[in-house]
């Protein structure tokens, strides 16, 4: 019992120190997290993307070119491009869903645009 305790100080141990932080030192965080979520949205997202347009293109060659005789060899290529064909949509699904959520709770954070016709006035 005395080891659960201990595993579970340890871990609670980084919130306290997190509590003790200005504002200053949760920038870090915050810029650790914005970090994370451009490398996502640059590099991951597009290269699963890319990895997807291969298998479906790779299934292609396979079911039109190398197996033009070879019935094994259509039903690989047919199968590849199934699933090529699953991941472009389970991909644009997801992020559709996480578009209409932030659409619809209004999270994007960018200030809106004003006029400058209603700026001039003031």
């Amino acid at each position: 019992m005395k080891k659960l305790g201990y595993i579970a100080l340890a871990a609670a141990l980084p919130l306290f120190a997190f509590a003790q932080g200005t504002f200053e030192g949760t920038r870090g965080v915050q810029q650790l997290a914005i970090s994370v979520i451009q490398f996502i949205n640059g590099i991951l997202v597009p290269l699963i993307f890319a990895l997807a347009f291969i298998v479906f293109i790779w299934g292609v060659f396979q079911y039109f070119i190398a197996g033009g005789h070879d019935e094994e060899k259509k039903e690989s290529g047919k199968s590849l491009m199934l699933y090529g064909l699953i991941g472009f949509f389970v991909m644009v699904s997801v992020w559709g869903l996480v578009n209409i959520l932030v659409t619809s709770f209004n999270l994007n954070k960018q200030q809106p645009s004003v006029p400058e016709a209603a700026t001039q006035n003031i």
